[in-house]
């Protein structure tokens, strides 16, 4: 019986053509993903979780706050220069991903003796790791034929992305036996062969020309600025959810269920002849478990917004994917435990992945004058800003589980009531028009 995994890849094996150009771009964003896994398994037993969260959350604050300088500067300075070189973005893969091997590969040393190098380090690959994310975002246009194409080539990179990275956790995960080193030197491979892979992606200019009028005035439509700043919230909700599960994870908080169970265990303890260990942290196998949950959630995402708009209209996916993830976030407010910490962390992958294909759609629909790969490339700018934005505030703040959960909740019901206010006059009229102009954004690549 094949597995969920085995499954994703045949679909993407029978669906892609694996002789075209977007074919390099995916070999490429695969290796990275392999590596990324990998990555993640070498910090999760590293200095990261020896570390106490008090002292971490400085270095991890000052991390964070550092990510957020090469994006101020890539949008408004270095992007207009990459639209227009030849190759410009294709560079930035490259390089991303050449520089990655090589910090992977000093990486090697620092955790095996637990050098402090380690942190700077691994905020280096998180600066990396958003850079590639942009400059992909430009390339794809220019790897697909058309613009009914372009959609559904995001949405096969995610489940790839997904896909490989589970794949890479089973060479990660023999790799681990040998001790974290060593799958640190299996990351510095996957991503040494991705910068080689990347070679073989063919060069084109993003923009030959400077925004056109028609290009500006689109893409400050109601439609794209309501649709990009409910994105931008989701984006934050993500960065939010990821470190506050991280602190979480590293013991430095516990919610108040967790609270009155340990005041229950040792209630019990009193009792003659009853023996029952108190809470300890969070194992670390909890890592594993909600990396897992959240690479499933972006498949799952990437997978259900192509049904979805056969069906709604993009607003209305918008619209859904923030109340969902604001669901899922309060329910997860009201639990304790690995169950809470799955219920956000799979809501919000599957709300952020679910709303990013229909925003895509969107600018495809509603700005039809404007450069794909320059407009992109802009708002993944923006939307990576947001993601640290979202992360310095559990970083920042000693937020208990359920009070965090709330702000991500919050957040969502405020991303979708102000789109739901903003859209209301355009989303009750468009009716089956929405719909058909969503069935006809699906294409093969």
């Amino acid at each position: 019986m094949p597995t969920t995994t085995e499954r994703a890849w045949q679909r993407l094996r029978d669906r892609i053509d694996w002789a075209a150009p977007f074919a390099r771009l995916a070999t490429t964003h695969g290796l990275g993903a392999m590596g990324e896994a990998m990555l993640a398994m070498a910090l999760a037993s590293s200095l990261f979780f020896k570390t106490d969260p008090a002292e971490g959350r400085e270095k991890v604050l000052l991390g964070l706050l550092i990510t957020m300088a090469p994006f101020a500067v890539v949008g408004p300075l270095i992007g207009p220069v990459m639209d227009r070189v030849r190759g410009g973005h294709r560079a930035v893969v490259v390089g991303s991903m050449a520089l990655r091997a090589a910090t992977a590969t000093t990486m090697v040393w620092a955790v095996a003796d637990e050098s402090w190098v380690l942190f700077p380090a691994a905020f280096l690959m998180l600066v990396l790791g958003k850079t590639y994310q942009v400059a992909r975002a430009a390339v794809v246009p220019t790897v697909v034929p058309g613009d009914r194409e372009l959609i559904e080539a995001n949405s096969k990179l995610q489940l790839l992305g997904g896909v490989a990275g589970a794949l890479g956790s089973i060479p990660g995960g023999l790799l681990f036996l040998v001790g974290p080193a060593a799958v640190t030197v299996g990351c510095a491979l996957c991503f040494g062969a991705a910068s080689l892979a990347s070679l073989q992606i063919p060069r084109h200019r993003v923009a030959e020309t400077p925004p056109a009028p028609a290009e500006v005035a689109e893409l400050r439509g109601a439609a794209v600025v309501l649709a990009a700043s409910a994105m931008a919230v989701l984006r934050a909700m993500v960065g939010f959810a990821t470190f506050l599960l991280a602190f979480e994870l590293r013991g430095a908080q516990r919610s108040p269920v967790e609270n009155l169970a340990e005041h229950l265990v040792v209630a019990l303890r009193s009792f003659p002849g009853l023996v029952i260990e108190p809470l300890s942290e969070p194992p670390k196998w909890y890592f594993a478990v909600i990396v897992a949950v959240g690479l499933s959630g972006s498949m799952a995402g990437a997978s259900l917004a192509p049904r979805l708009r056969s069906m709604l209209s993009e607003d209305r996916i918008l619209l859904g994917a923030a109340a969902f993830g604001a669901l899922g976030a309060l329910v997860a407010s009201l639990m304790g435990g690995l169950a809470a910490f799955v219920v956000l962390g799979g809501s919000v992958a599957v709300a952020g992945s679910t709303a990013k294909q229909a925003f895509d759609s969107l600018v495809q629909r509603d700005a039809p004058d404007a450069n794909r790969g320059r407009s992109f490339a802009r708002f993944e700018s923006r939307f990576q800003v947001a993601w640290v934005i979202g992360a310095v505030v559990p970083t920042a703040l000693h937020l208990p589980f359920d009070a965090g959960a709330g702000v991500v909740a919050a957040a969502g019901i405020f991303a979708a009531g102000c789109y739901w206010v903003g859209r209301f006059p355009q989303l009750s009229r468009s009716g089956k028009s929405g719909i058909s102009r969503s069935r006809g954004s699906s294409g093969s690549v």
